[in-house]
C-alpha cells in the first residue's frame, strides 16, 4: 500500500490526523508542508530531498544534485529523485501536506515517481483539500491506495462532547450540533466559541447555523477568498437548491454548462457533497449552504425570489411536487404553491401521507388559507383524514366563498369538490348525503379521487338506510376508483362491502373484502389514520365470528385507539364504528366493553336517526348485552382467551383429543379449559355449554 490519500475541505483536521498517526507509527516521518511555489518541479524535488534527508541523510552528492536548479530539465530531476527514494534502506513515510497547491503536470510526474520507487514498507501520505491528478483509479484496482475523506474525519458525538465540554450542554444539544455541523470538526470548534459568547445557551444552540458570524468568516476566508466572481456567483445563486444537478442549475441560472462547473467544484476545496457515484447530483454542506444563502440575501436580495420560482417550475415540470412546493413558498408565490399543493393533496391525504400535507399547511397563516380557495380545499381534505368535522366544514365553506368571489366556474371541478367536502359532514342526513354526493359526482372528471369519495358516500347512505342491494354497486365502484388514487377510500368501501356480506351470512365474501381493506391500510401506512377505525372494527367483527380470538382482540384495540383520536366527526361513521366494535366485543364475551361502546353509540345515534340499519344494530346489541344475566356476566366476561378458543370448537364434532391437536396443546389442558367454560357458563355438559353460549351470542346458531 504505497499511497494514502487524505482529501477533505478545510477544517476537517487532516494535519491533526496525520500527526496522531505519526505519533503511533514506528517508522520515521518526512514531513513537508507545501506552498504555492512548490508547484515548480525543481523546487518541489529540492523540498522533498531536504525532508527525506532529515529522517535519513542522503549521500552528499545525491542531496546536492537534488537541490540543484534543474538546469538539465525536469525529467532528469524527477529521475534522480526516484533513484534516491528507491535507494533508501529503512522504511519511512513521506507526508506532503497542503498538496492541493500542486496543479501542474510536472508536479504530478513527481508524485508518480515517488509512488513508483518507494521501497517495501514505505508510504507516501498526501493531505489535500481537493482531488489530485493522480492515477487513483489504477491504484484502487490494484489495492495500492487507502483513501480517507470527510466521512472518516467527521467527529462522533463523543468526540464532539469533548470539544464542547465545559459549556454545560445537554446530550440532546450536542447531538443537534453534530447534526447541524455534520461532524465537521472546525464547525464544532467554532460552535463552541460562539456559544461561549452567548448567555442563553439553549436559544443559541437552537439557532446555530452557517450564518453565525464566526462560521461565516471562517468559510469566507478559507473557501471563498480568491474565487473568480463568476464562480462565486454560481455558488450563491445555486445555494437556494437542496440538491444540485447540471440541468437544474442550468434552469435556475438561465445558462448552460452547470454540469461541468459542479464536477470542477466537487474536485476543488469546496464543501460539496456528492449524492451519487456518477458526478450527477450533489448538495452543499449544510453550514456552507447557510452561509452562501446569507451572502445572496446580502448582495442580491432581489434575485432570490426569481431563483426559487425557476426552481419550482423545473421541479413541477418533472412531477417533483415536494420540491416544487418548497420553492414556490420560498419565492412568496402563494397562488403557485396553492395550485401545486392542491394538485397532490387528495392523493397524499387518502394515501397515508396526510402528515406531509399538514406540514405544508403550517407554512401558511390561517388568513392566507382562507384567501386562497385551493389552500382551503387542501385544509378541508386534510381534516377529513383527521376526522375533524368542524374544521372540515369551516375550510369547505371558505373554499366555496373564495371560488364564488373569484367568479370561478360555478360547475367546475373545484366547486364540485367543495360540495363533496360539505356533503361529508352529513348535516342533511343520509338522504342529503346520497343526493349531494350523486350531484357532485356528475360534475367531476372521470379520473379523480373525489369520484371514489362520492361513491363511498352514496353506497354508505343506501346501505345504512336499509337498501343493501342498491348500496353494493356504488361501493364496488368506489373501491375501483380508490384503488390507486385514494387507498383510504378503497379500504372504507371494501370494509362496508365486508360488513354487508356479514349481514347476509356470506362469510367468504366478507373475509375477502375485509382482508383486502386491511392489506390496503397496512400497505399504504394508513394504520394511524383515524378514519381507518372502521376498517379495524369490521375486521374485529369478522375475525370474532370466525373464532380468531387473538386477532379480533388486536383489531378491537386498534379500532378503539383510532376512534379516540377522532374529533366530533360525521355521526353515521362514529356510530357504525362503535357498533361494529360492540358486536365484536359481545362475540368475545367482553360484556363490559360492549356496554361502554353501546352507550357511546346510543348518545351519538340521536344525530343519525335515519340510519335504520344502525338503529337496528343498536337495539340488537342492547338486547344481547341484556340477555347476559347477572350471574352469566360474571361467567362469560371472565372467559380467558384460551377458553374462548376452546368454546368456539365445542359445537363441532371434534373430540377433546382432536381439539388439542388443532390448538397444539395437550388433551389434559383442553379438558381443564373445557370444564372451566362449563363452570363459567353454569353448564353441566358440553351440550349445555354450547346451548348457553349460543343463547348469549358467543357462538353461531
Amino acid at each position: 500500500m504505497p499511497l494514502a490519500l487524505v482529501v477533505a475541505p478545510a477544517g476537517y483536521g487532516k494535519t491533526t490526523a496525520l500527526a496522531e498517526w505519526a505519533a503511533r507509527d514506528p517508522r520515521p516521518f518526512a514531513w513537508l508542508v507545501l506552498e504555492p511555489g512548490d508547484d515548480d518541479v525543481a523546487r518541489l524535488v529540492a523540498a522533498i530531498a531536504l525532508a527525506l534527508d532529515e529522517v535519513e541523510p542522503l549521500p552528499r552528492g545525491a542531496l546536492a544534485a537534488l537541490r540543484a536548479d534543474g538546469a538539465d530539465g525536469p525529467d532528469a530531476a524527477i529521475a534522480r529523485l526516484g533513484t534516491a527514494i528507491a535507494g533508501r534502506r529503512a522504511p519511512f513515510v513521506l507526508v506532503l501536506d497542503d498538496a492541493h497547491v500542486l496543479a501542474s503536470d510536472g508536479a504530478r510526474d513527481v508524485l508518480d515517481a515517488i509512488i513508483g520507487n518507494l521501497p517495501p514498507g514505505s508510504l507516501l501520505a498526501v493531505a489535500s483539500r481537493s482531488e489530485l491528478p493522480l492515477p487513483v483509479g489504477r491504484l484502487r484496482a490494484h489495492r495500492r491506495v487507502v483513501e480517507v475523506g470527510p466521512r472518516e474525519l467527521q467527529m462522533t458525538r463523543a468526540e464532539a462532547a469533548e470539544v464542547l465540554g465545559g459549556l454545560g450542554l445537554r446530550p440532546v444539544d450536542v447531538e443537534l450540533l453534530v447534526q447541524r455541523t455534520e461532524g465537521w470538526p472546525a464547525g464544532l470548534y467554532l460552535a463552541a466559541l460562539s456559544l461561549r459568547e452567548q448567555p442563553d445557551r439553549d436559544h443559541a444552540v437552537a439557532r446555530f447555523a452557517g450564518d453565525d458570524r464566526l462560521v461565516a468568516d471562517y468559510l469566507r476566508d478559507e473557501l471563498l477568498a480568491g474565487l473568480p466572481p463568476e464562480r462565486l456567483r454560481f455558488l450563491t445563486s445555486t445555494s437556494v437548491l437542496a440538491e444540485l444537478s447540471g440541468p437544474l442549475c442550468d434552469a435556475v441560472l438561465g445558462r448552460p454548462g452547470s454540469g461541468a462547473t459542479l464536477r470542477d467544484l466537487a474536485r476543488s476545496n469546496l464543501m460539496l457533497v456528492p449524492l451519487d457515484r456518477a458526478d450527477d447530483r450533489y448538495r452543499y454542506h449544510g453550514l456552507f449552504a447557510d452561509m452562501l444563502r446569507a451572502e445572496l440575501r446580502r448582495s442580491e436580495p432581489e434575485v432570490e425570489g426569481e431563483l426559487h420560482r425557476r426552481a419550482s417550475a423545473w421541479h413541477a415540470a418533472r412531477g417533483e411536487a415536494d420540491r416544487a412546493i418548497h420553492h414556490a413558498i420560498a419565492a412568496g408565490d402563494v397562488d403557485g404553491a396553492a395550485d401545486l399543493l392542491w394538485g397532490v393533496a387528495p392523493g397524499w391525504v387518502m394515501g397515508g401521507r396526510d402528515a406531509v400535507v399538514r406540514d405544508w399547511l403550517e407554512r401558511f397563516a390561517p388568513e392566507e388559507i382562507a384567501r386562497h380557495p385551493r389552500l382551503a380545499l387542501t385544509a378541508a381534505t386534510s381534516d377529513v383524514a383527521a376526522g375533524d368535522r368542524d374544521r372540515l366544514e369551516h375550510w369547505a365553506a371558505a373554499a366555496a366563498r373564495g371560488l364564488a368571489a373569484a367568479a370561478a366556474e360555478p360547475d367546475g371541478p373545484d366547486a364540485a369538490v367543495a360540495d363533496v367536502l360539505g356533503v361529508l359532514a352529513a348535516r342533511d342526513g343520509l338522504d342529503g348525503m346520497r343526493a349531494g354526493a350523486a350531484a357532485a359526482a356528475a360534475r367531476l372528471p372521470a379520473e379523480t379521487a373525489w369520484l371514489g369519495v362520492c361513491r363511498l358516500l352514496e353506497g354508505t347512505a343506501l346501505y345504512l338506510s336499509g337498501d343493501r342491494e342498491a348500496a353494493r354497486g356504488p361501493l364496488e365502484d368506489g373501491a375501483r376508483h380508490g384503488a390507486v388514487a385514494a387507498p383510504l377510500v378503497q379500504a372504507l368501501c371494501l370494509a362496508q362491502l365486508g360488513v354487508l356480506a356479514l349481514e347476509e351470512d356470506d362469510a367468504e365474501t366478507a373475509e375477502v373484502c375485509i382482508a383486502r381493506a386491511r392489506r390496503q391500510v397496512e400497505r399504504t401506512g394508513l394504520g394511524d389514520c383515524p378514519l381507518a377505525a372502521l376498517v379495524f372494527a369490521a375486521s374485529a367483527l369478522g375475525r370474532a365470528q370466525r373464532g380468531r380470538v387473538d386477532e379480533a382482540q388486536r383489531d378491537m384495540r386498534e379500532g378503539t385507539r383510532l376512534l379516540a383520536t377522532l374529533a366530533e366527526f360525521t355521526p353515521w361513521y362514529a356510530v357504525e364504528a362503535r357498533l361494529l366494535l360492540a358486536r365484536a366485543a359481545l362475540r368475545l364475551s367482553d360484556v363490559v366493553g360492549a356496554r361502554t361502546l353501546l352507550a357511546e353509540a346510543s348518545r351519538l345515534a340521536r344525530r343519525a336517526s335515519d340510519a335504520v340499519v344502525l338503529l337496528q344494530w343498536l337495539e340488537d346489541g342492547w338486547g344481547q348485552a341484556d340477555s347476559f344475566s347477572s350471574a352469566a356476566i360474571l361467567g362469560p366476561t371472565s372467559l380467558t382467551t384460551a377458553e374462548l378458543r376452546v368454546l368456539r370448537l365445542l359445537p363441532t364434532h371434534l373430540s377433546f383429543r382432536e381439539i388439542a391437536g388443532r390448538l397444539h396443546v395437550s388433551t389434559n389442558t383442553i379438558k381443564t379449559q373445557a370444564h372451566a367454560v362449563y363452570r363459567k357458563l353454569d353448564a353441566s355438559s358440553r351440550t349445555d355449554a354450547v346451548s348457553s353460549a349460543r343463547r348469549l351470542g358467543l357462538v353461531d346458531l
